[in-house]
């Protein structure tokens, strides 16, 4: 344990207000912080991303935010490339890697040096089963999927095509259900001396501030965040505009939906996404819950929580 590098990580699902506490425990531990987020990586999608601003940032060095176009694909193959460069960056300059942000998977992949299938292993089964997406509905190659492998039917979402085809793809190059396969690097143990918090609310409460935080996109000009993505060529087929927020206003404006179905869409599919985000963290082994109402919903109360922890763990005192 003790020849493991340290490394902080703080998650939780969309909205429960990771960044203000993950700034506060980057200061007072001499850290930098890697965002785990799909989204954030890309310049020119700050609004639908809640991206966090140079002035919340108070200071701190941010790793992976605003390194790629929205043309250009990210993946968990180029997470984990970056991800783990800049653990080594910060590392070597004698400061403590924070990683925040709620990609779980991502998360996953660093932690325990998850290995994947080669991606570029054969082009023509993923162009097959783009195509009879795009000819039958992506419902129609998740049973596709939901045939050969139901655990990962169950936990891929049909309309994340790109999992739902890298599981068949997977299947059909290996002889083997990619479920099995990452449950077994899961089983992996841990490449870092790591403390892993995640921060979880009330349900009520969760679904409220999405709401909040919607709404707070929409009149802060989500709409024409978007708009200007469609001019620079930004289409519906891209990573980048696959994302919550940028979808379903991409539909309004191809006028394929109304707003009002627009804004429906995204908050109900944003309390399905938190849902399955918690779901996540619970599989996972050797993770500290810090549930608000545990801490009567004092931000600053879970905060010294979260440092007492990190200090005994550490056998360093920090303070607030």
């Amino acid at each position: 344990m003790m020849n493991k590098q340290p490394l902080i990580i703080i998650t939780g699902p969309t909205a429960v207000g990771k960044t203000e506490n993950s700034i506060k425990i980057a200061k007072a531990v001499n850290g930098e912080i890697i965002s785990a987020d799909s989204m954030q990586v890309y310049r020119h999608m700050d609004i639908g991303t809640a991206k966090i601003t140079q002035e919340e940032m108070d200071g701190v060095p941010h790793h992976l935010i605003d390194c790629l176009e929205p043309v250009e694909d990210f993946n968990i193959f180029r997470f984990k490339q970056m991800a783990d460069a800049a653990i080594r960056d910060i590392a070597g300059r004698g400061r403590m890697p924070v990683i925040v942000g709620g990609t779980g998977f991502y998360i996953q992949a660093v932690l325990k040096g998850v290995e994947f299938a080669d991606e570029e292993a054969d082009g023509s089964i993923r162009k097959e089963l783009q195509d009879m997406a795009a000819l039958k509905g992506n419902e129609y190659v998740h049973e596709m999927l939901r045939k050969i492998d139901p655990e990962s039917a169950d936990a891929i979402h049909a309309n994340n095509l790109k999992r739902v085809i890298r599981a068949i793809e997977y299947y059909r190059l290996t002889g083997e259900k990619i479920s099995v396969h990452n449950a077994r690097e899961s089983e992996k143990e841990s490449l870092y001396d790591s403390l892993y918090f995640v921060i979880n609310n009330d349900r009520e409460i969760l679904y409220q501030r999405i709401e909040e935080r919607i709404d707070r996109m929409l009149s802060d000009g989500l709409v024409k965040e978007v708009e200007k993505l469609k001019e620079m060529g930004c289409t519906k087929d891209m990573v980048s505009m696959k994302g919550l927020g940028y979808k379903e206003i991409l539909s309004y404006l191809n006028g394929e939906i109304s707003y009002d179905e627009a804004v429906y869409i995204l908050k109900r599919d944003t309390r399905h996404f938190a849902k399955r985000q918690i779901t996540w963290f619970k599989r996972e082994k050797d993770v500290i819950w810090m549930n608000y109402p545990d801490y009567h919903q004092d931000k600053q109360e879970m905060l010294q929580a979260m440092l007492k922890k990190i200090g005994e763990h550490y056998g360093i005192k920090y303070d607030v």
